[in-house]
């Protein structure tokens, strides 16, 4: 698998600390967080390390070689807080209002498009939840505004990172 050898890489980490990417995205102790496109676990393992044992993180991807790879590396850490699930974003099946956070880095092609997974996302996001959004290719207007039209509120961006919060409905 291709992507193995892409995330898997060493020289990858000189180029891309994860850990730092994950905490400028919003990741903290504690949180429940989805990541839409795992693929082998490049962020998967780091992501449960910040969370913790408080919290929990669903590692979400099409392709079962990944969902694969990850569940090998879920065991061979021992890490109880990763919940793989070969499944598309657009139908998650996780509760309403379940996640504090989603995070999707890296994906310049998503299957069954954007547009599937974004009501997905706002359904199992919790009010005021955090969509952080590595931007790779197209127009950042057109980010914006596909998302907000959705029910997300723009907050700004970190270098390629995109916040987007969930409108609080009263």
């Amino acid at each position: 698998m291709i992507i193995t050898l892409i995330h898997d890489n060493p020289l990858r980490h000189r180029f891309e600390n994860p850990i730092k990417t994950l905490k400028a995205a919003g990741l903290q102790p504690g949180l429940k967080v989805l990541e839409v496109g795992c693929g082998p676990g490049f962020f998967t393992i780091p992501a449960a390390e910040i969370v913790g044992d408080e919290g929990l993180v669903y590692a979400v991807d099409v392709h079962p070689l990944a969902i694969e790879k990850v569940q090998k590396k879920i065991e061979s850490k021992r890490l109880t807080n990763v919940c793989p699930m070969r499944t598309n974003a657009s139908d998650t099946g996780l509760p309403d209002q379940s996640i504090d956070l989603v995070f999707i880095f890296g994906l310049p092609r998503i299957v069954g498009g954007q547009e599937s997974m974004i009501p997905e996302i706002h359904r199992i996001l919790k009010p005021g939840g955090m969509l952080s959004y590595k931007k790779t290719r197209g127009s950042e207007k057109e980010l914006i505004r596909k998302l907000e039209s959705a029910g997300f509120i723009y907050s700004g961006k970190q270098k390629r990172i995109f916040f987007f919060k969930k409108e609080v409905t009263l």
